[in-house]
């Protein structure tokens, strides 16, 4: 079967932490340039799954050259019916490798418990199912939320994307309820990922230049780990 660029991405992925005066400048730089696409501002939550020990996010965190997670995603409220994503995420040398396929809340379940696998593209399922395998028990660890715009180039594979309001919670771990969590930035603060193939473009790394944007490494399901942590020791 053959392999869409919906399913499967490989693309470099630069992340940056901004203030409400930084993303209103952003936004107002990219004017015509970049485009918000047709969904606006959506609501996304991505259902983080770890082992009981959390193995896959401590050894992130301790930057390796080859990382990996799993997640669930979902936008806005989830049912058992509607559409939500299971993702397969891995950075290696700085290139993301993201491998995604549609499914339902019962049949990710069932996955999880390992009573049936994926349908979809082939490839994928079993690499889903590998993973899974391998780390042998799942379990839901960390819910991420974020109101997020993307904006694309009009000929290009150039991608940003804005997160406002990102929040976290590690109970209620249901793409099904309410979409309240713990704040992870200041308010009015935001992050934004430059997604693209090969090299940013000049025009683009300038207008960050200006405005004293700077590159930062910033992971939501690692920040919230870490705050969590912090609690349990303190």
């Amino acid at each position: 079967m053959a392999q869409t660029a919906i399913s499967v991405m490989k693309r470099y992925e630069i992340k940056y932490i901004l203030s409400k005066e930084q993303t209103d400048y952003l936004v107002e730089a990219i004017k015509g340039k970049l485009f918000p696409d047709k969904y606006g501002s959506t609501t996304i939550a991505s259902l983080y799954y770890d082992t009981p020990d959390q193995r896959l996010i401590r050894e992130s965190l301790e930057k390796p050259a080859f990382k990996e997670k799993i997640r669930l995603r979902s936008y806005g409220v989830a049912t058992e019916k509607s559409p939500v994503y299971l993702e397969l995420k891995r950075k290696a040398e700085g290139i993301v490798y993201k491998r995604r396929v549609q499914s339902t809340l019962p049949k990710v379940s069932g996955f999880f418990e390992k009573s049936e696998d994926l349908q979809g593209d082939g490839q994928i399922s079993k690499e889903l199912s590998y993973f899974r395998n391998y780390y042998e028990t799942l379990i839901p660890a960390c819910l991420i939320m974020v109101e997020r715009t993307a904006y694309y180039e009009a000929n290009g594979d150039l991608r940003l994307t804005i997160d406002r309001d990102p929040r976290y919670r590690t109970e209620r771990l249901e793409l099904t309820g309410e979409m309240d969590g713990k704040a992870l930035l200041p308010e009015g603060w935001t992050i934004l990922e430059v997604k693209v193939q090969g090299a940013m473009p000049l025009w683009l790394a300038k207008v960050l230049s200006d405005g004293k944007i700077y590159q930062s490494s910033f992971s939501k399901y690692g920040e919230a780990y870490k705050r969590e942590l912090a609690k349990s020791v303190a």
